[in-house]
């Protein structure tokens, strides 16, 4: 069964509480996906791999450590999962950026894709596939479908919020990926929408509502 990490950190747990805050406009909610997805981040690649790589500073030789192995990729549900990827960027910038398009359909609340383009080498990428909400996990899981029919075998999902419900759905359909999420609320209204949650992440960081 795939692990679930609530994040804990302070940092973390105060800035996702000015996101939920309807009186915060775009402009700040931006700027906090994207700080709260470096947070994230950080918290998320602690178990990356480390070779010794002997190297030249200015005084002598010396043995220091490098990400082994597998380069990362990030790939975003659009569009509310690019708000997050710039603050991934920043901190592991030779990671690549793939892009998956998925809506909602408003009747039966299930998926339906309409884009989906990653990097060449991705199936030999570690990849981490980020969209702010997780609620009924529709979008999450077909994401990940796409993902491993493209022979993409080492996936991780991160979410700024979370329902029990969309966990639920995601560790029944895909038990091998592991979810990281800054904050698990407590279900889903008639709408679909998390309880007590922050509204429409996508409105809310392009101020299209």
């Amino acid at each position: 069964m795939s692990k679930v990490i609530v994040m804990d950190h302070p940092l973390i747990q105060h800035k996702i509480g000015w996101m939920r805050r309807a009186e915060t406009g775009s402009k700040d909610f931006r700027s906090l996906v994207g700080e709260v997805a470096m947070l994230m981040c950080y918290e998320a690649t602690r178990n990356l791999k480390l070779a010794d790589v002997e190297i030249e500073t200015p005084i002598c030789r010396t043995t220091v450590k490098a990400l082994q192995g597998k380069k990362l990729a990030v790939i975003p549900i659009l569009r509310a999962g690019l708000g997050m990827v710039d603050g991934m960027i920043n901190l592991i910038p030779a990671a690549k950026v793939g892009h998956i398009g998925l809506y909602r359909d408003p009747e039966t609340k299930e998926p339906v894709e309409y884009y989906c383009k990653l990097p060449e080498d991705c199936p030999e990428r570690e990849a981490f596939v980020v969209d702010p909400m997780l609620a009924t996990g529709g979008s999450a899981v077909e994401a990940i479908r796409m993902l491993k029919d493209k022979g993409v075998r080492n996936i991780h999902f991160m979410c700024i919020i979370a329902a029990p419900e969309g966990v639920k759905r995601m560790q029944e359909e895909h038990p091998d990926v592991d979810i990281y999420i800054g904050a698990l609320d407590d279900h889903l209204n008639e709408h679909c929408y998390i309880v007590p949650g922050l509204g429409d992440a996508g409105d809310r960081i392009f101020g299209t509502k």
